[in-house]
């Protein structure tokens, strides 16, 4: 069963069915340029550059990176692309990825996105979760405050009621509309506010099922102590807890501002006690299941194989709906596709915005496949594997 499962992913075939052979090269030729990290330390900070003197480069970024990342601009641009990867059984998330407008309009229609991608929900069996970012819905700053307990002002404090309402406004939407919210996490000197409000709208929302769904970075050493705490609180007050779970994507600035600020750094000592604490968080809940409800989100084969095995010696059906697997879109299509054709709960997580707001989001892209060792080489030997096949 273990050797049959572990040669799954090896099949480019089913991996790169959408893809054409000009954008087989297109993905070999940006993966092939993304591992040099010199040239994507470099490629950063002119893309920087050149958006921020206005130069006209927004062309070049679509045709390229943003393109192979990203949906579109707007949410109708995204829809082919959701309509074609549902052919194969591949969900989207529309993530609305706009990103640095620290200003009330911006949180407002940060707010809207969410709201209407909840309408899609109930529309389109293509798009089962809305998302969020908390720092898409106020300042992290704000955040920060409340997280280290500090005195809000007057203004302040009007803001955080702003937030908390946001917050209230799209998980009543998504409990009205049967459909799950994914709410997303960011750096640890602001996240602890940022739980506490999500479990308060799990409190709230999640009494019969998971309908809110936080986040667990799996490079903090913190987060499996932390989910027992949430589980027996969830237990005691008569609520159900649900977690997306990733490895997380700011690891260099958590560790750099630790050492700045003179802190004990928060994330795992390696790779290898990063990989612990993702398996060991999903067996627990995994064992749980019966109050509990996962999105793995994780472009690790492993952890991929963990949780198919998992589901196997429990008997549960391959798509129970309390299981789900995501990876990023442009990336992994190797599990994804593969673990849709054997009928797997599959989602891609498709963020659309304007090319200028959504390039912090495709730079963090960029680094993190330099910075996962191996991840990159994978992409590629794979991409080589089908252009291979193809006899490109």
């Amino acid at each position: 069963m273990k050797f049959i499962m572990e040669k799954l992913f090896d099949n480019t075939e089913v991996a790169f069915a959408l893809k054409s052979n000009s954008e087989l090269d297109r993905a070999f030729y940006l993966f092939e340029m993304i591992k040099r990290e010199p040239l994507v330390k470099i490629g950063t900070a002119v893309t920087k550059f050149a958006l921020k003197t206005h130069l006209p480069v927004e062309g070049i970024i679509r045709a390229t990176v943003f393109d192979h990342f990203c949906g579109g601009v707007t949410e109708k641009d995204c829809m082919p692309t959701i309509d074609k990867m549902y052919t194969k059984n591949v969900h989207s998330v529309l993530d609305y990825s706009a990103e640095g407008k620290e200003v009330e309009e911006q949180f407002d229609l940060a707010m809207e996105k969410t709201l209407n991608t909840i309408k899609f929900g109930t529309e389109r069996k293509s798009i089962p979760f809305a998302v969020f970012k908390p720092s898409g819905f106020g300042r992290i700053d704000l955040y920060q405050k409340m997280t280290e307990g500090a005195h809000l002002d007057a203004h302040e404090e009007i803001e955080w009621k702003r937030i908390k309402e946001r917050y209230d406004i799209v998980s009543k939407a998504a409990f009205e509309r049967d459909v799950p919210l994914l709410i997303d996490a960011e750096e640890t000197w602001m996240q602890g506010a940022a739980d506490d409000l999500i479990e308060a709208m799990m409190k709230k929302y999640n009494t019969k099922k998971v309908i809110v769904f936080g986040t667990l970075q799996l490079y903090r050493w913190d987060r499996l102590d932390y989910l027992k705490k949430l589980h027996n609180r969830a237990k005691e007050q008569g609520f159900m807890v649900g977690m997306k779970l990733v490895r997380g994507a700011y690891m260099e600035k958590e560790r750099e501002r630790a050492e700045e600020y003179g802190y004990k750094d928060p994330i795992c000592e390696n790779k290898a006690a990063t990989d612990k604490m993702f398996n060991d968080v999903l067996t627990y809940m995994f064992k749980n299941i019966e109050e509990m409800a996962i999105f793995a989100g994780t472009h690790n084969e492993e952890s991929s194989y963990l949780l198919m095995d998992l589901i196997a010696k429990s008997g549960l059906d391959k798509n129970d709906k309390r299981i789900w697997f995501g990876q990023l879109y442009g990336m992994s299509d190797h599990i994804s596709y593969n673990l849709a054709k054997q009928n797997y709960n599959v989602a891609k997580y498709l963020p659309f915005g304007p090319v200028r707001d959504v390039m912090p989001y495709l730079i963090r892209r960029a680094e993190e496949n330099t910075s996962v060792a191996g991840q990159t080489s994978r992409e590629l030997n794979l991409l080589k594997t089908e252009r291979t096949r193809r006899k490109i």
